[in-house]
């Protein structure tokens, strides 16, 4: 690890606010494709904060290796998001679906966790949401390290 890697820059702030914007945007996405009865509560506030620390993190710590690298950077950051969101999400109805006694032992409620993910990742699989995404990912990237360049 860096020393650099340790200290705020501008482009970590730019990267996990973008990051957070393209969390909220993309549960706005996706909120039409759900089930009509999901009880959707803190959802975008969890994705944009679990965006806004992957983008802190993954994209921020990864800074300083050219634009090349900068692409799969942005990508990696949000390949990050979507997988810490499906976890978050799927671990939460996990336990709602626990306190129901929905499983028989520990084992079950674990297994639940990746059964509950498998299904949310199936809402994912629309284009709008795909593009944000992929689009999104690859423009933070580059912008990340544009920034890093220009202020480091």
């Amino acid at each position: 690890m860096r020393p650099s890697d340790k200290m705020p820059t501008i482009a970590r702030l730019v990267a996990a606010l973008c990051l957070a914007a393209i969390g909220w945007i993309g549960s706005e996405i996706v909120r039409p494709t759900m089930p009509p009865e999901t009880n959707f509560g803190w959802f975008n506030y969890v994705n944009a904060a679990i965006g806004l620390f992957c983008g802190w993190t993954v994209i921020g710590s990864r800074l300083g290796t050219g634009f090349t690298d900068a692409i799969s950077t942005g990508l990696t950051g949000v390949g990050a998001m979507v997988f810490w969101v499906l976890f978050a999400h799927s671990c939460n109805q996990m336990l709602a679906n626990a306190l129901d006694r929905d499983y028989k032992g520990l084992m079950d409620a674990l297994t639940g966790i990746f059964e509950i993910a498998t299904e949310y990742a199936y809402y994912l699989l629309n284009l709008p949401l795909l593009g944000l995404l992929i689009g999104g990912g690859i423009v933070i990237g580059l912008l990340a390290e544009t920034l890093h360049r220009r202020w480091s």
